[in-house]
């Protein structure tokens, strides 16, 4: 039977045991065998950090799926033009349609998954940014930085979500105020 609390159950084994065995473990009524195990409770609250790295890998799988699928189909819409410019065979042509077809279809799923995952991953940041505000190594760990870069809240990113600096060994450099011939 299972106790209410589902850490604790007994196991009743109505078949004899070898003596030496059925020595060690308490005795039930006639020849049963009962053993009580108790099983280890699971902590309550997963680890945010291992949370936060598994959906920040997430989301950047989910964003190069989009960014592949949305280049192949570019590709194969210039390699179809391509193929129609140089009066390929109309069968192939069409074959090729086809396959342009499937990565078409492909795009929505994926864009769809890739924002449902940005979704999930601003309230994850925002909900550990309340919740776990005292905790410094959370909240300066790699993930903490990668979720930022992804989701636009870094400092090296535009407004539109693409890097403007192309990385952090790049430094920007204003021109603006630069007379004509000055050196910077």
């Amino acid at each position: 039977f299972f106790n209410n609390n589902f850490n604790n159950f007994s196991i009743s084994i109505p078949t004899p045991l070898p003596r030496s065995l059925s020595s060690l473990l308490p005795q039930g009524q006639g020849n049963e065998v009962l053993l009580n195990i108790t099983m280890p409770r699971k902590d309550p609250k997963p680890d945010p950090q291992r949370q936060l790295m598994i959906k920040v890998k997430a989301c950047q799988r989910l964003v190069k799926e989009a960014t592949y699928y949305t280049t192949e189909v570019e590709e194969n819409e210039a390699k179809l033009q391509q193929m129609k410019d140089d009066n390929k065979d109309a069968y192939d042509i069409k074959k090729f349609q086809e396959v342009l077809a499937e990565s078409q279809m492909m795009i929505p799923d994926s864009s769809s998954r890739r924002d449902k995952a940005l979704d999930d991953l601003k309230e994850f940041v925002a909900l550990l940014r309340k919740e776990e505000q005292g905790n410094t190594d959370l909240m300066e760990c790699e993930w903490m930085v990668e979720a930022s870069k992804i989701l636009g809240e870094d400092k090296n990113t535009a407004k539109d979500g693409e890097e403007i600096g192309g990385g952090d060994d790049v430094e920007i450099t204003a021109v603006d105020n630069l007379a004509d011939g000055e050196a910077f």
